[in-house]
């Protein structure tokens, strides 16, 4: 497929500033890449289909009123980077990669994003909570929203894109947890859906799941 910066400028609506500085972050990606593993290999060519569209495509899902994000499990910077490029929300990203914390960083001081890189496990104590929590290929529904939750306020949005399985998962997670789910289908793969959760609880009788490490 060919999608690159002016088919993107024309799906989203971008500004030339703002198309400038997603290439900045797309160009700096490129050149980490051989270095460190932040995007799947064989997704580098379709890097603005695959993960900056499909990054962008939560910015109509976000609350009018949210004031912060947190992402997690960040790595190449989707979606969280891409989300505060496009926005200017402060947002902060989170992940348990030294390498990727310091590409993160790069990429913030090129494009002047409005970012905070924190370079911690998911299971440490949040450095703050957000309006808007975001996950992006982290690990399956339950198991995220155990990791997630703590990250946002009480009337946090979470922007969970997820594949194939999301029925399935959704099915697992109500065993732990409440929630209003919105399924939106994804603008880039027929496969896959966006869940945007709201009044995200844990069931009074749920057992928090075993302490695993989390890949964040």
């Amino acid at each position: 497929m060919s999608f690159g910066p002016a088919a993107f400028r024309a799906a989203t609506g971008v500004s030339r500033e703002t198309l400038a500085r997603l290439e900045t972050h797309a160009a700096l990606l490129g050149r980490w890449q051989p270095r460190i593993n932040l995007i799947a290999p064989k997704t580098v060519p379709e890097i603005w289909w695959r993960h900056v569209y499909d990054s962008a495509q939560l910015v109509p899902l976000l609350p009018p009123d949210a004031r912060s994000i947190v992402d997690l499990g960040s790595g190449g910077g989707f979606p969280g980077l891409v989300l505060a490029i496009m926005t200017g929300l402060p947002t902060t990203l989170i992940d348990a990669d030294s390498r990727k914390a310091a590409f993160l960083r790069e990429v913030s001081r090129e494009t002047s994003a409005t970012v905070t890189i924190r370079c911690q496990r998911l299971e440490a104590p949040p450095p703050s909570r957000g309006d808007v929590v975001t996950a992006r290929a982290l690990a399956p529904l339950p198991r995220l929203l155990g990791l997630a939750a703590p990250y946002g306020t009480e009337t946090a949005t979470f922007l969970l894109p997820k594949g194939q399985d999301v029925g399935r998962e959704l099915t697992d997670a109500r065993k732990s947890w409440t929630f209003i789910a919105d399924r939106v289908p994804s603008r880039t793969s027929p496969d896959s859906t966006v869940l945007r959760l709201q009044g995200l609880v844990r069931c009074p009788t749920a057992r928090p799941p075993p302490a695993t490490p989390s890949p964040g």
